[in-house]
């Protein structure tokens, strides 16, 4: 069996809902599992979609249904201007036609068919490049587009207008849309009149509308992270596959709601170690006469060699590294 694990919760619970809970797959992809008769209670195969489990019965999973779970595709595209997310308007063209042998960045184990059904994980309209993540994972989704995602997503922004202090605070907090107040942002000057937006949901075309209601226009947007996923290296137009260790690692940002902002640095108290019980002061705490001061006199035979170079020894050289390329702003 692929995937086992005994039920100890205290209530039962759908299986399905508990292998979504266990990051297994989605509700759906479980509901499909057991309807193909994938899934197996106390070595039983599974027929009843709604099945609760209880408290010591053991789930498996066949090797079949590993095999399927893990042959779903998850990818990055670096989406062009122009291009679609999701669904197309007559004469529009749609990103999932873009994934082919064609425009591959390096190496897939597969490449994208008509049987694949890919989904753009988030919104990036038409007008706006960059980061777009597309995939058949249910776990991926809803981690990335899920109502409770605490995702982290990062783009820059070109605008035209006065950018103020106080606009910037608008932006930050204190702006609805459709009647709901929006989640605190992350708003910044990178230079000029180029901000950076760090978002934890994502809107229908938020970032414009936002800055719409504070005089700033748009002229070009780009997401370049998402999570600890980074647009950079990806050319425009071009695609890779998302590894298993990048899903993990997205999973484990969402979960514990992560971000690429440095935090503030933590100053230590200094650790006051005891003196040895040979040279401790004396009680009234004074120290004798000459403590503390360095010895006169050749160094001790079995002292460690010093670390700094000899006269005829070369020093040592540090080497200097490229900065990364980005994608520019246009």
């Amino acid at each position: 069996m692929a995937w086992t694990k005994t039920y100890s919760g205290s209530e039962p619970m759908r299986v399905n809902k508990w292998l979504a809970t266990e990051g297994v797959c989605s509700r759906r992809e479980a509901d499909a599992l057991i309807e193909k008769g994938l899934v197996k209670i106390n070595g039983e195969v599974l027929t009843e979609a709604g099945y609760k489990i209880e408290d010591g019965q053991t789930l498996s999973l066949t090797e079949k249904a590993a095999r399927r779970l893990d042959n779903q595709l998850s990818l990055m595209f670096h989406k062009p201007v122009g291009i679609v997310s999701g669904t197309p308007e007559p004469g529009e063209i749609p990103a999932v036609r873009l994934i082919n042998e064609e425009s591959l960045s390096g190496r897939a184990h597969a490449i994208p068919g008509r049987n694949n059904k890919l989904a753009p994980l988030g919104r990036l309209d038409k007008d706006s490049r960059g980061l777009l993540i597309m995939s058949e994972d249910g776990v991926l989704a809803k981690a990335l587009i899920g109502p409770e995602s605490k995702l982290e997503k990062e783009y820059h922004v070109k605008v035209r207008g006065d950018v103020t202090e106080e606009k910037l605070k608008l932006l930050r907090h204190g702006l609805e849309l459709d009647g709901r107040q929006l989640r605190p942002a992350a708003v910044t000057v990178i230079k000029g009149n180029e901000l950076k937006f760090l978002l934890r949901e994502g809107r229908n075309r938020q970032i414009r509308r936002m800055c719409d209601l504070v005089d700033l226009r748009v002229l070009d947007l780009m997401r370049v992270r998402i999570g600890p996923l980074s647009l950079a290296g990806l050319p425009e137009g071009k695609w890779r596959p998302i590894s298993a260790r990048e899903r993990d690692e997205l999973l484990r940002w969402e979960a514990k709601g992560f971000s690429a902002e440095p935090t503030a640095p933590v100053i230590a108290e200094p650790v006051r170690r005891p003196a040895p019980a040979g040279k401790r002061p004396p009680a009234g705490g004074k120290r004798p006469p000459g403590a503390g001061k360095k010895p006169i006199g050749k160094p001790r035979s079995d002292a460690p060699p010093s670390s700094k170079p000899k006269p005829n020894e070369p020093k040592f050289k540090r080497t200097k590294l490229a900065p990364r390329k980005r994608t520019p702003i246009k």
